[in-house]
């Protein structure tokens, strides 16, 4: 989850690929798997082999990882150079010599879209909405995906409509605050996200980077903590309902093949997609009601 733009204010711009480095040193066996099996399961195929995987936006590389372990042919990129690193040390220590390719560059940017191709599964898993450009992105991810077959699998924030608006201003403050205030806002995060189980959230915020090494991994393989910083420092920051990605994917003629949504609450709603053949292939068109969200840097 990381990137930027040229011309963007870099000081409202979250640290993406620093979160990411440091999640990586948790990364063993287990998350791994962990990752695999959620890929298995929204896919619903046993295995990869035989097809081709891009990672739109890879963040830590760990499901680029998955992705390879399952047999695809990778290719990964980012903007943000930190996580361009953590993703290559990845392929290092976990699939050094494998077929994965991993570059920088924008999703945002058409020049470098133009030299990739197509692919068999396009994956953005919490990447697009954190481009300040939601829907041009999302358009351009989808026009990566193989036609007539190919499959798009993205990840987007619910739109929770007025906590959304809020929690959009304590992501921006916290990019424009120093050490102790942003402190204060992981804390009062913490004690807003755990309310109904305030020693869980008071054990979590005490807990420190020594405690996450320790806690099981999440679902999908990930870390409480770094998820944590994810999103209270994730910015830019933008949201869609279930029904807006829809309509949009379904003007580009796509097909829902699969969705798992947070029920209205706080997180990403999934979806994987598949491709028409490329004469169906049509513009999409953004809904009016996110027009008005302030162009900004692209990152996960």
């Amino acid at each position: 989850m990381s990137g930027s733009q040229a011309g963007v204010h870099t000081q409202t711009r979250f640290e993406f690929g620093k979160n990411w480095r440091s999640f990586i040193e948790l990364v063993d066996e287990a998350r791994i798997s962990s990752a695999q099996d959620s890929l298995r399961q929204a896919l619903h195929v046993p295995t990869l082999s035989g097809r081709t995987f891009l990672d739109v936006g890879c963040g830590s590389g760990l499901f680029s990882l998955a992705a390879c372990r399952l047999g695809a042919r990778v290719r990964s990129f980012d903007y943000d150079p930190e996580s361009v690193l953590a993703t290559t040390e990845l392929r290092h220590r976990f699939a050094a010599g494998s077929e994965w390719v991993i570059e920088q560059g924008s999703i945002l940017d058409p020049q470098f879209l133009a030299g990739l191709g197509r692919f068999d599964i396009v994956y953005s898993w919490g990447v697009l909405h954190h481009t300040g450009q939601l829907w041009r992105a999302l358009d351009a991810t989808a026009r990566l995906v193989a036609p007539g077959g190919g499959l798009l699998y993205v990840s987007i924030y619910n739109d929770q409509g007025l906590m959304s608006r809020v929690w959009r201003r304590v992501k921006r403050r916290y990019n424009t605050s120093g050490t102790v205030m942003r402190g204060i806002l992981v804390a009062g995060s913490v004690a807003y996200l755990g309310r109904y189980r305030p020693l869980e959230a008071l054990r979590r915020a005490v807990r420190g980077s020594a405690g996450a090494a320790a806690s099981p991994p999440r679902a999908r393989g990930m870390s409480h903590r770094h998820d944590l910083i994810d999103w209270v420092g994730g910015y830019p920051f933008e949201v869609a309902r279930p029904g807006e990605v829809f309509a949009f994917a379904h003007r580009l003629g796509f097909e829902l093949r699969y969705l798992k949504t947070v029920g209205g609450g706080l997180a990403c709603n999934e979806y994987v997609f598949l491709a028409p053949s490329s004469a169906a292939l049509r513009p999409g068109t953004a809904p009016a009601a996110l027009t008005h969200w302030p162009s900004a840097g692209q990152g996960r």
